[in-house]
């Protein structure tokens, strides 16, 4: 059992999306998907990672009124896609995919 579990850790590709448009993160899913699936790889995902959000506080007037503040606001979208078994063209085939700017990806084997 073990060593099962072992092997799928070893024939994995993990690849994290980060943008900060949702729209974009999830049409970049669906390329990546649809490479995969042209393949025999199994996949697992696209799952929706919590959406981390930064908020910025920032005095209206630079030197007097303390109590007037403005609040901005970043979100960071995250997806998560595993490959199970990906095969030694499947690797190529993605690294020819063209994904819209804006879009950070992460891949680990």
């Amino acid at each position: 059992m073990a060593q099962k579990q072992a092997n799928q850790k070893q024939n994995r590709v993990r690849i994290r999306l980060q943008s900060y448009d949702h729209r974009l993160i999830d049409t970049s899913a669906a390329k990546i998907v649809e490479v995969v699936k042209s393949s025999d790889a199994k996949l697992v995902g696209p799952i929706p990672l919590p959406t981390q959000r930064r908020i910025f506080c920032v005095l209206r007037s630079p030197h007097v009124n303390k109590d007037s503040r403005e609040h901005f606001e970043i979100r960071i979208h995250k997806r998560l896609i595993d490959i199970l078994d990906p095969g030694a063209d499947l690797v190529s085939q993605l690294s020819r995919v063209d994904l819209p700017a804006g879009v950070d990806i992460e891949v680990r084997l």
